[in-house]
Formats: structure tokens, C-alpha cells, sequence
């Protein structure tokens, strides 16, 4: 049997499964039909936690959590920098820790420094083997191969004299507008909202013409956007726009037979959406601590560091004597109304505590989970809704919750304290 000679990894960010599916059978998505129709659909992937973009980027473009791959969430605590991370969750908090540092670490310090050297991406691994590969807007691009700023706009000349840096990614890389290894009419507005799922169906377009990859990582991000303003359940809109991209690809490379003939694919989401009624007041709760602020004044003084990232936050204790005040930050935690779950490491043990019970676990054991590894458990499985039969464990609400659970906590042994709201 022979194989198509190219793959294209195609990721849309923040696709829920149910409105793919719909998608799918209105019509309005026949380029993801097509791959469906030759291909397998698997509908039970998991999603790291937290399930934030950077996350989720960092884990599909290694294979590993983020106990390795150390990108821990979208707003984090640096206890070697000594200093808040804020890969843009929006654009207040952009303004609150300063639009500038918030640029230099999404575009430059998460691959470069933040990303663990001690992995792989999948770019460096195959340019290792002299594959040709490339990637479109996509958070994770580290390769081998040296890219500078493009100076084809005005804005991104101005951006080459302010920052004079230049960054390691796959051979071909685009990345909005700041990076372009090919000269192409492709313009995405320096990465405007509504504006780069075109701008990748540009440029794969374009590289599909040219012959110029083997391996293709294409992004599709605008469904996520698209969700944030309009709700998961108004993605059929986002998935078509989406999937008019991928088409417009396909009709380069010969039309949809033609192009899968010669092209592997593999499409998936890097999370989900859930529908968001409330929020939560964290900073209420810990007023009585100090609390670093994102400008890092006082920083000295500081008691708690606090992370909140959509529907996850995470608390940092900044004390020397850690021990004797987490278990003051865990129950102040667990009064806040609506937090569902608090996560802490303690002995080295994780431990889960919620409204339902509490449990605590670690690796090895005589309980399986679905996939195989083995933890010892005690405690509540209830905590976690979760039952065992025939000696493996099933959390249908929180799947895959401890190999999850136990990646976050440890993640370069910050101890990190998560709660999921």
C-alpha cells in the first residue's frame, strides 16, 4: 500500500467536537468531510490542563505535558525570572503587564527560552532529517533553521529596529506578518482577529503551488476568537470560514482527490470551549495577602502570586515557609463560590478537594486509567465523579484527571496550586 508522500498537520484552535460534527453533516464544512470521509474520526481526544492555548500548543507540538515542556498556562509565575508571564489572555491584561514584555514573550521567550531545550519540537526533529518543513501563525515554532524580522511592512521594519532579534523555526515559517521566509502576496494584518485563517490559506496555498514542504503545520485560529466573542455553540460560522481555507488549499493542490492523494492529513482542535456564565472574584478572597501585582513593584514583599487563565487559575506562594501557609490558601480557595475543584502538591502527593470529597494520588499502583498508567489513589473518588471497575479508574467528567492534574503540579517543581472553575 503506498503512502501519500507529505503531511499536513492542521490545528483549529478551540473546535468543539459537536459543532465539527454538525458542520460536517450541514455542509458546511466539505473539506473536512472530504478528510473525514478517507480517514478515521476519533472524538475522544483530551486536551492538556489547564486547556488553554499555549498549553495545548506546546503539547501537540512536542508530545509531552507540561511537567516537560514547561509552558504551564496562558498567565503564570516565573520563579526563576521572578516575574508574571502574560502571553496576551487579553487585551487589558496586555495593557496591565505591559504590551511590550507581553510581545517579546509570546513571540520570542516561549520558544526560545520559556520551552523546555531539553525536547523536541516536531519541527526540530524533522528538520534534524532534512525534511523540509513549515508552519503557518501557530505559538509554537522552534526549529533549526535562523529566521529575522521581515521588513515588508511598515510596522514590522519598526519592529526589527525595536526588538533585533531573530528566531529559530521550521524552514518555512510565517508567523502573521513578522516572519515570512517567502515573499507572497499574503497579508494578515499583523495577525488581526478575523484575519488569519485567510492569511494561512494564503500561505499554504502558496506553498502547496511551490512544492516547498514535506511536513506542513497549518493553523487555523479565528474559530477560537470567533467563540470568545459569539459563544462555543456559534462555531458553525468559524468552522466554515475555516474549512473554506483548507479547501482553498486542496483546489491548489488539484481539487480535494488530487490533493489528498499526496497529502496525509491529520485535523484536530487543541481544546474546547465551554459556555461561560459568571466569574469568579479571586483577588477578593487573598486581600488579606500580599499579593504581587503585575507591575512587580514590591515584589520583595510579595506573599501569593495569582494566575488567573480563563476557566483555571493558579496560586503561587512566593513564602520561604510554604508548608505552613498552603494550608491557609487552600481553604481559603475552596470557600470561593464557584470554584469547583483546588489542586495542591503536599508530600509529594497531588491532592483534589472540592465540594464532593477529597482525594490523593500519585504515580504507580494498583489503579489503571484508561490509558494505561498506574496511580495509587486514596481518598473520595467522588471528588472526581469517578468509579472504578476491573481496576481501572473512569472520570467521565474530568478525563484523563490525574495524568492531567499531576503534569500541572509539578511542572519544573513550582507547586503550583490549581483550582478549575
Amino acid at each position: 500500500m503506498s503512502h501519500p508522500p507529505k503531511l499536513v498537520l492542521t490545528v483549529i484552535d478551540g473546535m468543539k467536537p459537536t459543532m465539527l460534527e454538525r458542520a460536517m453533516s450541514s455542509g458546511t464544512a466539505p473539506a473536512l468531510k472530504a478528510i473525514a470521509d478517507r480517514g478515521t474520526y476519533v472524538p475522544d481526544c483530551v486536551a492538556a490542563f489547564p486547556s488553554v492555548t499555549p498549553v495545548c500548543a506546546a503539547t501537540i507540538a512536542t508530545g509531552r505535558l507540561q511537567d516537560e515542556h514547561l509552558i504551564p498556562s496562558m498567565n503564570w509565575y516565573s520563579r526563576a525570572e521572578e516575574r508574571y508571564v502574560e502571553y496576551g489572555s487579553s487585551f487589558s491584561a496586555s495593557r496591565r503587564f505591559g504590551l511590550n514584555r507581553q510581545l517579546v514573550d509570546t513571540i520570542f521567550n516561549m520558544n526560545a527560552s520559556h520551552l523546555s531545550t531539553d525536547i523536541e519540537t516536531v519541527f526540530e526533529t524533522l528538520d534534524d532529517a532534512d525534511v523540509r518543513t513549515a508552519g503557518t501563525t501557530y505559538l509554537m515554532f522552534r526549529g533549526r533553521h535562523t529566521h529575522e524580522i521581515s521588513k515588508d511592512f511598515a510596522l514590522t521594519r519598526a519592529a526589527s529596529q525595536l526588538f533585533k532579534r531573530s528566531v529559530l523555526g521550521p524552514r518555512e515559517l510565517f508567523y502573521a506578518d513578522i516572519f515570512a521566509s517567502q515573499k507572497t502576496s499574503c497579508w494578515s494584518r499583523m495577525g488581526l482577529p478575523g484575519m488569519r485563517d485567510q492569511h494561512s490559506g494564503c500561505v499554504g496555498s502558496y506553498l502547496v503551488e511551490h512544492d516547498l514542504f514535506d511536513f506542513l503545520l497549518l493553523s487555523l485560529p479565528d474559530n477560537d476568537q470567533h467563540s470568545h466573542k459569539n459563544g462555543p455553540h456559534a462555531q458553525i460560522h468559524s468552522i466554515a470560514t475555516a474549512d473554506a481555507e483548507l479547501w482553498r488549499i486542496m483546489e491548489t493542490g488539484g481539487g480535494a482527490d488530487a490533493f489528498l492523494d499526496e497529502h496525509a492529513m491529520i485535523v484536530m482542535a487543541d481544546h474546547s470551549h465551554s459556555h461561560i456564565e459568571r466569574t469568579i472574584d479571586l483577588t477578593g478572597p487573598f486581600s488579606d495577602w500580599k499579593v504581587l501585582q503585575p507591575s512587580g513593584a514590591k515584589a520583595r514583599h510579595a506573599e501569593l502570586a495569582l494566575c488567573p487563565a480563563q476557566r483555571s487559575a493558579m496560586i503561587y506562594l512566593l513564602l520561604e515557609s510554604r508548608a505552613a501557609a498552603l494550608p491557609r490558601v487552600v481553604a481559603t480557595a475552596r470557600a470561593i463560590e464557584g470554584v469547583d475543584l483546588v489542586m495542591w502538591l503536599e508530600d509529594d502527593r497531588a491532592r483534589i478537594a472540592g465540594e464532593r470529597g477529597e482525594l490523593t494520588f500519585a504515580p504507580g499502583g494498583e489503579i489503571a486509567d484508561p490509558r494505561g498508567r498506574r496511580w495509587d489513589v486514596d481518598g473520595e473518588l467522588d471528588a472526581l465523579l469517578g468509579t472504578v471497575h476491573d481496576g481501572v479508574l473512569s472520570c467521565d467528567h474530568y478525563p484523563d484527571a490525574l495524568a492531567r492534574v499531576w503534569s500541572a503540579l509539578n511542572f519544573i517543581g513550582n507547586k503550583l496550586w490549581s483550582f478549575r472553575t
